[in-house]
């Protein structure tokens, strides 16, 4: 397959707007990194029409796919891990074209993960963890066991992503197997979770005690991005807060987290009055820097 896809890459190499290729093949049993297809084609570029550019080729019953990439969509995959099989294929890869050292300096910069962009990403998934703990809490207090359960799964996944990035890992595709070498009572919460004997309730009563104190003693580095930033005002509109640069990444689960920290006593509530009788702007402001 290699021989066949070569004029490809080599046509694309000769590219100035090309900065890197690499070739993935498929593992043996390891359908997740390639998606069933034989080979992978990832072309990395400078900018083009559309961030991500896909075709398929088949050959002699194997088949590949040709992923072309911008840099800037490469590097919001990389900050949000929107796209886990990127990693594999940036560790895993046969680096076919470097120009001037391109994908040499990201599987540098992946290998060492500076700890500015840790932290957003700590950030990012506490907020995550936050908002799918909170919101299955409330479908559990409403008895609804099912929807519950689907909630603290994908909390204790976002959990066990934070713990590999505050030990300074690339979370993966294989996110389990990573957290047992690194934190195993992750691990044992959501065996417990899925394969006790006790009822669903009961399951996941269990499972929101212990998980309370896990989500405690990651709270620090969790939220040591948002503390940073917001240690830049005395306060804050939400408006300011959705809208700051850094800020907006988390998105959706922004709101949440601000509550659940309310509650937590390290963000308060300053109230400002409007032109309304009793109404009031609701600003948020730092109590206190965690150290």
């Amino acid at each position: 397959m290699e021989d066949i896809l070569r004029p490809i890459y080599q046509e694309r190499a000769s590219q100035t707007n090309t900065l890197g290729v690499l070739m993935i093949k498929k593992r043996q049993n390891d359908i997740p990194a390639t998606d069933t297809f034989d080979t992978i084609l990832l072309i990395l570029v400078k900018e083009a029409e559309s961030p991500v550019f896909v075709k398929h080729y088949t050959y002699n019953e194997k088949k590949a796919a040709l992923f072309m990439v911008t840099d800037q969509q490469l590097n919001e995959w990389l900050l949000l891990g929107t796209n886990k099989k990127i990693f594999d294929w940036l560790y895993n890869g046969m680096v076919i074209f470097d120009r001037n050292e391109y994908v040499s300096n990201i599987k540098t910069e992946l290998k060492e993960f500076p700890f500015n962009g840790r932290k957003l990403k700590m950030g990012l998934e506490f907020a995550k963890l936050i908002r799918r703990y909170m919101d299955g809490k409330a479908f559990f207090e409403n008895d609804h066991y099912l929807d519950a359960y689907n909630h603290v799964v994908h909390s204790l996944h976002h959990l066990a992503r934070l713990a590999i990035i505050e030990n300074g890992f690339h979370p993966e595709v294989t996110v389990w197997q990573q957290v047992k070498q690194i934190e195993p009572e992750i691990i044992k919460l959501y065996e417990e979770l899925v394969s006790s004997q006790e009822s669903l309730d009961k399951r996941l009563g269990l499972l929101f005690l212990a998980s309370e104190f896990l989500i405690n003693s990651k709270m620090k580095s969790g939220i040591n991005h948002l503390v940073d930033v917001l240690a830049g005002k005395d306060y804050w509109s939400i408006n300011e807060i959705m809208n700051h640069e850094e800020l907006e990444l988390y998105s959706v689960d922004l709101g949440m987290l601000l509550e659940y920290l309310i509650d937590k006593n390290i963000i308060e509530v300053v109230t400002k009055e409007t032109k309304g009788h009793g109404v009031f702007h609701r600003y948020y402001k730092l109590r206190k820097k965690i150290s």
